[in-house]
């Protein structure tokens, strides 16, 4: 598919763990959907208060705030202005309340009424405890508040990581042995493949979470960054894709 093929023609409810997870895995299909005409609905779990290697510089009360400023700014540059913060604590969303945090996803979704809902697969693609609770939550809040969605889990191919292998094996960013889990070109429900347009646009709104990206960027070059992170976004169904046409 091109950036311009996407499914169905409803609003669109990501919901994600950290900022930038969202742009990461899905910026191109928000940025696509948004310039279709289509509601994009943006949820993430946390404020990403602790992700740095660097506590001292960026105590988490301050990387709250400029993560979430930018958050705000990356979502703008992809056309995304309707976000929800859930607020819950980065790397123990697992201790939040499940049915709690899932009757608060189903009051957004409830009114979102999205025709496709995007997330992590189980796996939470790079193993992380908080992107693997996100994907339980997010499954049961499909099946509760919005059960004719499709639920469409963020995956890479075997073609893509077998690509990339090197570039992984440096960044060390898998949290187990069994990671990533690789979607055959024949299971994909949604492969976009960003023009140099598109793929720019991305590559600014990761540009703006500067706080998780400057580092990298300076480290792959800009060239290399748009090539991994940008040109390719691919999901499958969470549920063979007849049971959505019979409403299940």
């Amino acid at each position: 598919m091109t950036v311009h093929e996407l499914p169905g023609t409803g609003p669109v409810l990501g919901i994600w763990a950290h900022p930038d997870d969202e742009v990461y895995l899905s910026g191109g299909l928000m940025a696509a959907a948004r310039d279709s005409g289509r509601r994009v609905v943006c949820v993430t779990a946390t404020r990403g208060e602790h992700g740095t290697a660097d506590p001292q510089r960026w105590p988490p009360a301050r990387l709250a705030r400029v993560r979430t400023a930018e958050l705000r700014a990356s979502l703008a540059a992809l056309g995304v202005t309707e976000h929800h913060h859930l607020d819950l604590p980065d790397g123990d969303c697992a201790a939040a309340p499940f049915d709690a945090v899932v009757a608060r996803l189903s009051a957004i979704a409830a009114e979102v009424r999205p025709e496709v809902v995007l997330t992590f697969g189980p796996d939470g693609f790079t193993g992380h405890p908080d992107h693997r609770i996100v994907s339980a939550w997010a499954g049961a809040t499909r099946d509760l508040a919005a059960p004719r969605a499709r639920l469409l889990y963020a995956r890479g191919t075997a073609d893509f990581f077998d690509t990339w292998r090197d570039l992984y094996a440096r960044l060390a960013m898998f949290d187990g042995d069994d990671l990533p889990a690789r979607a055959r070109n024949d299971e994909l429900a949604v492969e976009l493949h960003l023009d140099d347009a598109a793929a720019d646009r991305k590559l600014v709104a990761l540009r703006a979470q500067a706080t998780q990206t400057a580092d990298l960027l300076a480290m792959l070059g800009e060239d290399t960054m748009r090539e991994w992170a940008c040109r390719v976004e691919t999901f499958v169904d969470a549920v063979p894709a007849n049971d959505y046409i019979a409403g299940c």
